[in-house]
């Protein structure tokens, strides 16, 4: 794979991974969404969804790897770290082009998102928070709780990832996208209810450097001071996930 291809498809992968993230986020969280308040399982299989589209689109010329913990994961075991900068490079690119596209998808509904006040009606609505639509918030403020559980979540994603490669028949039949795709799935079930599961820095980062500067009325803190977690945690998960596979297999 030329430095080119990897840049190209992993800008398309991860845009098109975010754009059903943070779509189906928006969704689910959005006044005047027809999908408003359908819940976690929604959005969990959303998420699952994106990954599969982003990473089969990918896979041609990158290999659809579409995260910074996958990307280090795959370099401390092999030991090939002379692409991972286009790789991330790539990845948080594409993050912050599929955030920008997700919030032009629902525009209408973010511009709707507008404190109503001094209405003869009586009672005013507050705005929809955002912040939630493009990146990750703990459900309980813990910041060692929180990273412990961002580690945990990404080795359960990155660690099976590099045993499935163990299974020729997954790669020869092209239905390894398919079983990440339900594995990301299970985790945000089984592993998201604490923070959110970003397991992705580019996940989260990315969107979150959108979310500051998009024109969101009432859009609120983009919430820097939790911003670590959701890059250091699948960071380490990463790396410590290559290291249980290099030992352990």
């Amino acid at each position: 794979m030329s430095n080119g291809d990897i840049f190209v498809g992993e800008v398309i992968g991860t845009a098109i991974l975010i754009l059903f993230g943070a779509g189906v986020c928006a969704a689910v969280t959005l006044r005047y969404s027809k999908a408003r308040a359908s819940g976690w399982v929604v959005i969990a299989f959303g998420w699952g969804f994106g990954v599969l589209a982003g990473a089969y689109t990918a896979a041609p010329l990158s290999g659809g790897q579409l995260n910074p913990a996958v990307t280090i994961g795959i370099a401390v075991d092999t030991g090939k770290w002379d692409k991972v900068w286009i790789y991330l490079l790539g990845q948080m690119v594409g993050a912050m082009l599929g955030a920008v596209l997700a919030y032009l998808v629902y525009l209408a509904q973010f511009q709707a998102n507008v404190r109503q006040t001094g209405t003869t009606e009586g009672t005013a609505e507050e705005p929809t928070p955002t912040l939630g639509i493009f990146s990750t918030i703990p459900e309980i403020r813990n910041p060692v709780a929180n990273l412990i559980t961002e580690i945990i979540a990404t080795m359960a994603l990155v660690l099976p990832i590099l045993a499935f490669g163990l299974t020729k028949g997954l790669g020869e039949s092209g239905t390894l996208v398919l079983i990440v795709s339900l594995l990301v799935v299970g985790i945000g079930l089984s592993l998201g209810g604490p923070t959110g599961y970003a397991i992705n820095p580019a996940r989260d980062l990315g969107p979150r450097i959108v979310h500051t500067f998009l024109p969101i009325p009432n859009k609120g803190t983009s919430d820097w001071s939790y911003a670590w977690i959701p890059v250091v945690g699948p960071l380490v998960g990463g790396v410590l996930a290559g290291l249980v596979y290099n030992v352990a297999f």
